[in-house]
């Protein structure tokens, strides 16, 4: 398994793969009850591929099976995917997402509340395919994430649903830390931080 930065060639993946970490739920309320999750799924498609917004490929790591094709990545299908951004360009970021949802799907974001903020780097979506669960392949997109977010000089960052202990074990048994709660998305989060301790 060799962790990549994405490409252009990954978006499809990439765009299923922040699905599959916003959870179906999620994806649907984003929606609105008048499109369906393919419409939301096209939507996210043209997010990936733009180079200024949140979800970009040039915000992207992927997790490529390379042993599937003898070491040729330029075929290597995708097992998952990581996407964040330094926190201070969030808005500017989102306005992408804002803009598709308006035209796309007739829902006004607007009002969105702030999952992140400067002085972190925020990991935005984390997912593996199913077929490749357990095997690592999470904590290796989060420990290239970290070292990524290090090289740039900036703790690594989270929420986690406060409904969801598993991934929160799988993110303390790498270094975050709990630092305050949040709310987002109508949810109550817990906020992570990469090596910060509680209150800092």
């Amino acid at each position: 398994m060799t962790i990549t930065k994405a490409t252009p060639a990954h978006a499809a993946d990439i765009a299923q793969l922040i699905m599959t970490a916003m959870t179906e739920d999620c994806c649907q309320f984003l929606t609105g009850k008048d499109h369906t999750l393919d419409d939301f799924y096209q939507m996210m498609v043209k997010l990936v591929l733009m180079d200024d917004s949140q979800y970009s490929w040039r915000n992207a790591f992927v997790a490529l099976d390379d042993e599937a094709t003898n070491g040729n990545l330029d075929y290597a299908p995708v097992a998952g995917a990581i996407v964040g951004y330094d926190g201070k360009d969030l808005r500017r970021l989102r306005r992408r997402f804002q803009e598709e949802a308006l035209s796309c799907l007739n829902m006004d974001y607007t009002n969105m509340d702030d999952e992140t903020q400067e002085g972190e780097f925020y990991l935005d979506s984390l997912a593996v395919y199913s077929e490749y669960r357990k095997r690592g392949i999470a904590s290796k997109l989060l420990k290239h994430f970290v070292e990524y977010a290090a090289e740039l000089g900036l703790p690594a960052a989270l929420l986690v649903d406060k409904n969801n202990p598993n991934a929160e074990r799988l993110y303390t048994s790498l270094g975050f830390v709990y630092k305050n709660d949040a709310m987002w998305g109508g949810h109550e989060m817990r906020h992570l931080v990469h090596g910060k301790a509680q209150g800092n």
